[in-house]
């Protein structure tokens, strides 16, 4: 369904539901007090690889750092 939640591990691990128009301006604030946070965009496996990329791209344009993807492998 496309829906997002941020979850900060410094804080705990609980999700909260964000927009996509709200989820930069989240971030930036984050990262303005730690600007070493790491932001780590993991998705259901159902979830089409251009939702992802879309995703990747407005954080890219609203300039937040260190965005990367998290891969859980399957252990075979």
């Amino acid at each position: 369904d496309q829906s997002l939640a941020l979850r900060d591990r410094a804080k705990g691990a609980q999700e909260v539901a964000v927009t996509r128009a709200e989820l930069p301006a989240r971030l930036k604030e984050a990262q303005a007090q730690n600007p070493q946070q790491p932001v780590l965009i993991a998705g259901d496996k159902n979830v089409k690889y251009e939702a992802v990329l879309s995703v990747m791209d407005d954080l890219q344009k609203a300039q937040v750092k260190r965005v990367g993807l998290l891969v859980q492998t399957t252990g075979k």
